[in-house]
Protein backbone atom coordinates (compact mmCIF):
# COMPACT_ATOMS: atom_id res chain seq x y z
CA UNK A 1 0.00 0.00 0.00
CA UNK A 2 0.80 3.49 -0.94
CA UNK A 3 1.53 5.70 2.43
CA UNK A 4 0.46 8.57 0.01
CA UNK A 5 -3.17 8.79 1.31
CA UNK A 6 -2.26 8.12 5.03
CA UNK A 7 0.41 10.76 5.27
CA UNK A 8 -1.78 13.12 3.44
CA UNK A 9 -4.51 13.01 5.91
CA UNK A 10 -2.44 13.18 8.48
CA UNK A 11 -1.25 16.55 7.30
CA UNK A 12 -4.49 17.15 6.80
CA UNK A 13 -5.55 16.66 10.62
CA UNK A 14 -2.57 18.39 11.83
CA UNK A 15 -3.20 21.36 9.89
CA UNK A 16 -6.95 21.27 11.26
CA UNK A 17 -6.11 21.21 14.69
CA UNK A 18 -3.67 23.40 14.30
CA UNK A 19 -6.27 26.01 12.19
CA UNK A 20 -8.86 25.62 15.07
CA UNK A 21 -6.42 26.18 18.31
CA UNK A 22 -4.94 29.33 16.90
CA UNK A 23 -8.15 30.45 15.83
CA UNK A 24 -9.79 30.13 19.42
CA UNK A 25 -7.01 31.35 20.99
CA UNK A 26 -6.61 34.27 19.15
CA UNK A 27 -10.09 35.12 19.93
CA UNK A 28 -8.97 34.52 23.76
CA UNK A 29 -11.49 31.23 23.74
CA UNK A 30 -9.79 27.82 25.16
CA UNK A 31 -10.17 25.31 22.64
CA UNK A 32 -11.82 22.26 23.61
CA UNK A 33 -8.98 20.23 25.75
CA UNK A 34 -10.60 16.20 24.33
CA UNK A 35 -11.60 17.58 20.53
CA UNK A 36 -7.84 19.07 20.35
CA UNK A 37 -6.85 15.56 21.75
CA UNK A 38 -8.83 13.43 19.65
CA UNK A 39 -7.65 15.55 16.56
CA UNK A 40 -4.15 15.10 17.30
CA UNK A 41 -4.20 11.21 18.22
CA UNK A 42 -6.69 10.52 14.28
CA UNK A 43 -3.40 12.29 13.20
CA UNK A 44 -0.92 10.91 14.92
CA UNK A 45 -2.43 7.58 13.96
CA UNK A 46 -2.60 8.40 9.75
CA UNK A 47 0.91 9.69 10.80
CA UNK A 48 2.47 6.29 12.23
CA UNK A 49 0.56 4.42 9.48
CA UNK A 50 2.44 6.31 7.09
CA UNK A 51 5.62 5.89 8.31
CA UNK A 52 5.71 2.16 8.54
CA UNK A 53 5.02 2.03 4.68
CA UNK A 54 8.08 4.49 4.70
CA UNK A 55 10.54 3.46 7.43
CA UNK A 56 9.99 -0.25 7.28
CA UNK A 57 11.60 -1.94 3.80
CA UNK A 58 11.99 -5.52 3.66
CA UNK A 59 13.03 -5.94 7.50
CA UNK A 60 15.05 -2.91 6.87
CA UNK A 61 14.77 0.63 8.48
CA UNK A 62 15.40 3.58 5.86
CA UNK A 63 16.05 6.21 7.89
CA UNK A 64 17.05 9.13 5.53
CA UNK A 65 16.74 12.95 6.33
CA UNK A 66 12.54 13.41 5.38
CA UNK A 67 12.02 10.10 7.32
CA UNK A 68 13.73 11.09 10.35
CA UNK A 69 12.20 14.28 10.65
CA UNK A 70 8.83 13.19 10.70
CA UNK A 71 9.43 10.37 12.73
CA UNK A 72 10.73 12.83 15.37
CA UNK A 73 7.82 15.40 14.70
CA UNK A 74 5.69 12.20 15.64
CA UNK A 75 7.53 11.51 18.49
CA UNK A 76 7.37 15.08 19.69
CA UNK A 77 3.62 15.61 19.29
CA UNK A 78 3.12 12.14 20.92
CA UNK A 79 4.90 13.08 24.30
CA UNK A 80 3.32 16.38 24.01
CA UNK A 81 -0.54 14.93 23.88
CA UNK A 82 0.61 12.27 26.88
CA UNK A 83 1.91 15.05 28.97
CA UNK A 84 -0.99 17.20 28.02
CA UNK A 85 -3.37 14.64 30.08
CA UNK A 86 -1.24 15.42 33.63
CA UNK A 87 0.10 19.15 33.06
CA UNK A 88 -0.83 21.99 31.03
CA UNK A 89 0.86 22.47 27.80
CA UNK A 90 -1.59 22.04 25.16
CA UNK A 91 -0.12 25.08 24.22
CA UNK A 92 2.77 23.61 22.58
CA UNK A 93 0.39 21.93 19.94
CA UNK A 94 -0.25 25.50 18.19
CA UNK A 95 3.23 25.28 16.76
CA UNK A 96 3.54 21.27 16.97
CA UNK A 97 0.74 20.57 14.56
CA UNK A 98 1.93 22.65 12.09
CA UNK A 99 5.69 20.90 12.09
CA UNK A 100 3.87 17.81 11.91
CA UNK A 101 1.79 18.76 8.66
CA UNK A 102 4.89 19.36 7.42
CA UNK A 103 7.24 16.44 8.26
CA UNK A 104 4.46 14.10 6.83
CA UNK A 105 4.44 16.07 3.73
CA UNK A 106 7.96 16.39 3.10
CA UNK A 107 8.65 12.52 3.85
CA UNK A 108 6.51 11.49 0.15
CA UNK A 109 9.56 13.33 -1.49
CA UNK A 110 12.71 11.32 -2.60
CA UNK A 111 15.03 10.66 0.50
CA UNK A 112 18.67 10.95 0.46
CA UNK A 113 21.38 8.46 -0.32
CA UNK A 114 21.49 6.60 3.26
CA UNK A 115 21.37 2.93 3.45
CA UNK A 116 18.65 1.10 4.68
CA UNK A 117 19.38 -0.08 8.79
CA UNK A 118 19.32 -3.93 9.58
CA UNK A 119 21.25 -3.83 12.58
CA UNK A 120 21.29 -5.77 16.07
CA UNK A 121 19.04 -4.56 19.06
CA UNK A 122 21.53 -2.34 20.91
CA UNK A 123 22.22 -0.35 17.69
CA UNK A 124 18.15 0.22 17.22
CA UNK A 125 17.71 0.54 21.23
CA UNK A 126 20.69 3.51 20.50
CA UNK A 127 18.75 5.10 17.57
CA UNK A 128 14.70 4.59 19.73
CA UNK A 129 16.72 6.69 22.79
CA UNK A 130 18.31 9.44 20.41
CA UNK A 131 14.74 9.60 18.83
CA UNK A 132 13.65 10.05 22.46
CA UNK A 133 16.04 12.52 23.69
CA UNK A 134 15.80 15.09 20.50
CA UNK A 135 11.62 14.53 20.63
CA UNK A 136 11.93 16.03 24.50
CA UNK A 137 14.77 18.45 23.94
CA UNK A 138 12.24 19.46 20.83
CA UNK A 139 9.30 20.19 22.89
CA UNK A 140 11.97 22.13 25.80
CA UNK A 141 13.24 24.12 22.67
CA UNK A 142 9.33 24.94 21.82
CA UNK A 143 8.68 25.82 25.23
CA UNK A 144 11.29 28.10 25.75
CA UNK A 145 10.40 29.99 22.78
CA UNK A 146 7.09 30.85 24.29
CA UNK A 147 8.45 31.79 27.41
CA UNK A 148 10.28 34.00 25.31
CA UNK A 149 7.31 35.47 23.60
CA UNK A 150 5.65 35.42 27.26
CA UNK A 151 8.36 37.13 28.75
CA UNK A 152 8.61 40.09 26.54
CA UNK A 153 4.51 40.18 26.09
CA UNK A 154 4.10 40.82 29.60
CA UNK A 155 6.93 43.54 29.94
CA UNK A 156 5.66 45.41 26.84
CA UNK A 157 2.06 44.84 28.81
CA UNK A 158 0.50 44.14 25.63
CA UNK A 159 -0.25 40.54 25.65
CA UNK A 160 -1.75 38.93 22.75
CA UNK A 161 -5.14 36.12 22.75
CA UNK A 162 -2.25 33.66 22.65
CA UNK A 163 -0.56 34.79 25.42
CA UNK A 164 -3.30 35.29 27.84
CA UNK A 165 -3.91 31.55 27.56
CA UNK A 166 -0.89 30.40 28.57
CA UNK A 167 -0.34 29.41 32.55
CA UNK A 168 1.94 31.93 34.58
CA UNK A 169 5.56 32.47 33.87
CA UNK A 170 6.82 30.50 37.20
CA UNK A 171 4.84 27.09 35.60
CA UNK A 172 5.90 28.04 32.37
CA UNK A 173 9.87 27.62 33.64
CA UNK A 174 8.98 24.62 35.75
CA UNK A 175 7.87 23.15 32.76
CA UNK A 176 10.35 24.05 30.62
CA UNK A 177 13.00 22.66 33.02
CA UNK A 178 11.32 19.38 33.45
CA UNK A 179 11.68 18.66 29.84
CA UNK A 180 15.48 19.84 30.19
CA UNK A 181 16.08 16.79 32.51
CA UNK A 182 14.04 14.49 31.08
CA UNK A 183 15.60 14.63 27.16
CA UNK A 184 19.38 15.55 28.97
CA UNK A 185 18.63 12.38 31.06
CA UNK A 186 17.48 10.66 27.91
CA UNK A 187 20.59 12.16 25.84
CA UNK A 188 22.91 10.64 28.22
CA UNK A 189 21.80 6.96 27.64
CA UNK A 190 21.86 7.80 24.12
CA UNK A 191 25.72 8.49 24.37
CA UNK A 192 26.33 5.43 26.45
CA UNK A 193 24.52 3.01 24.57
CA UNK A 194 26.50 4.99 21.36
CA UNK A 195 29.31 3.69 23.06
CA UNK A 196 28.47 0.54 24.09
CA UNK A 197 27.08 -0.82 20.84
CA UNK A 198 29.26 1.10 18.11
CA UNK A 199 32.48 -0.25 16.86
CA UNK A 200 34.10 2.32 14.86
CA UNK A 201 33.13 6.40 14.74
CA UNK A 202 35.50 6.68 11.74
CA UNK A 203 34.17 4.07 9.56
CA UNK A 204 30.70 5.01 10.08
CA UNK A 205 31.10 8.95 9.44
CA UNK A 206 29.73 9.54 13.53
CA UNK A 207 33.03 11.55 14.73
CA UNK A 208 31.63 14.64 13.71
CA UNK A 209 27.88 14.24 15.15
CA UNK A 210 29.21 12.59 18.22
CA UNK A 211 31.16 15.87 19.23
CA UNK A 212 28.49 17.93 19.00
CA UNK A 213 26.25 15.93 20.37
CA UNK A 214 28.71 15.84 23.62
CA UNK A 215 28.92 19.14 23.56
CA UNK A 216 25.54 19.58 23.26
CA UNK A 217 25.24 17.31 26.36
CA UNK A 218 27.78 19.15 28.04
CA UNK A 219 25.42 22.59 27.45
CA UNK A 220 22.67 21.27 28.81
CA UNK A 221 24.10 19.89 32.07
CA UNK A 222 25.95 23.57 32.66
CA UNK A 223 22.14 24.73 32.37
CA UNK A 224 20.78 22.03 34.68
CA UNK A 225 23.63 22.78 37.35
CA UNK A 226 23.11 26.54 36.78
CA UNK A 227 19.58 26.86 37.70
CA UNK A 228 20.15 23.94 40.75
CA UNK A 229 22.97 26.01 42.12
CA UNK A 230 22.79 29.28 40.73
CA UNK A 231 19.33 29.92 40.38
CA UNK A 232 19.20 30.39 36.48
CA UNK A 233 16.25 31.43 34.79
CA UNK A 234 14.66 33.92 32.33
CA UNK A 235 16.85 35.30 29.55
CA UNK A 236 20.07 33.11 30.59
CA UNK A 237 17.78 29.77 30.37
CA UNK A 238 16.27 30.35 27.26
CA UNK A 239 19.71 31.01 25.61
CA UNK A 240 21.34 27.71 26.97
CA UNK A 241 18.82 26.31 25.64
CA UNK A 242 18.41 27.17 22.59
CA UNK A 243 22.36 26.89 22.64
CA UNK A 244 22.27 23.30 23.18
CA UNK A 245 19.51 22.25 20.67
CA UNK A 246 21.14 24.11 17.54
CA UNK A 247 24.53 22.08 18.76
CA UNK A 248 22.61 18.57 18.89
CA UNK A 249 20.15 19.58 15.62
CA UNK A 250 23.40 20.14 13.71
CA UNK A 251 24.79 16.39 15.14
CA UNK A 252 21.92 14.92 13.63
CA UNK A 253 19.92 17.20 10.73
CA UNK A 254 23.37 18.91 10.02
CA UNK A 255 25.48 15.75 9.86
CA UNK A 256 22.43 13.69 8.09
CA UNK A 257 21.80 16.56 5.07
CA UNK A 258 25.56 16.82 4.30
CA UNK A 259 26.12 13.04 4.01
CA UNK A 260 22.54 12.33 2.26
CA UNK A 261 22.73 15.13 -0.39
CA UNK A 262 26.30 17.01 -0.61
CA UNK A 263 28.46 13.84 0.23
CA UNK A 264 25.93 11.28 -0.76
CA UNK A 265 27.26 8.70 1.26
Amino acid sequence: MTPLLPSLAAAGLYAGAALYQALLLSRRATPDKRLLGLLGVLALLAHAFGLRLLLLNNGALQLDFFNAASLLAAAVITLTLLASLRIPVENLLVLLFPLGSLTTLLALLPGGTTQPIVEEPGILAHILLSILAYGLLTIAVVQALLLLLQNRQLKNKHPSGIIRNFPPLQTMESLLFGFLWGGWSLLSLSLLSGWLFLDDLFAQHLVHKTLLACVAWVVFGVLLWGRHQLGWRGGKAIRWTLAGFLLLMLAYFGSKLVREFILHI
